[in-house]
């Protein structure tokens, strides 16, 4: 059995210089990984489930790209390392994609406290999102932010549940102006199944 891992360390980062003759092959390999850890929720809604893997991969390019050596990964290691679920959570950044800025405005303009309005439903469960509690995503105008983060903690009794091999799972997000639900598909919910300790 793996030893499932919760955390980056600094032992965990390799050297720019190694990172670089391999960013290619690893870029690569992630894609594959993501492919099962993504969904669409209505029009702009996109949830990235993330785990150690794929925080590995982010800290290591904001290294690569920002260059900022050593003093940088301190703070990249902080920032990321909440992302990780730590074996009873699922963990998402939800992005709302827009490629148009007018309309990005506008949608956003009337999205305020979206992230509070997001749940996983499964077999009678329902486990609703807890936003990052690092920054205030929605402001008082009743704008929010084109990012989230949110965690879901499940208890042993709902992750048994979202465990069992076929179980229909829904991502619903309920907010006035954004009411959309999403089937998860299977290949997804096993991999989603593999981040409980």
């Amino acid at each position: 059995m793996t030893v499932r891992k919760t955390e980056i360390t600094r032992a965990d980062i390799v050297p720019m210089a190694e990172y670089g003759k391999e960013r290619a092959a690893r870029r690569k390999a992630l894609v594959e990984i993501k492919k099962n850890r993504r969904l669409s929720v209505g029009p702009h809604a996109t949830f990235y489930f993330e785990n150690y893997d794929t925080m590995w991969q982010q800290i290591h390019e904001m290294l690569f790209i920002e260059k900022g050596g050593e003093e940088q990964v301190a703070d990249e290691l902080s920032a990321y390392n909440p992302l990780i679920p730590k074996g009873a959570e699922l963990v998402a950044t939800v992005m709302f994609e827009i490629d148009d800025p007018l309309r990005r405005k506008t949608v956003l303009g009337r999205l305020g406290g979206v992230e509070d309005t997001v749940s996983i439903q499964f077999a009678g469960h329902t486990v609703k999102g807890r936003p990052e509690a690092d920054v205030e995503r929605s402001r008082e105008d009743g704008k929010t932010s084109s990012v989230h983060f949110l965690h879901f903690d499940f208890t042993p009794d709902q992750i048994a549940a979202f465990r069992q091999p076929g179980t229909q799972v829904i991502v619903a997000i309920t907010h006035e102006n954004y009411g959309h639900l999403a089937i998860v598909p299977e290949a997804v919910r096993q991999a989603l199944a593999g981040d409980f300790a």
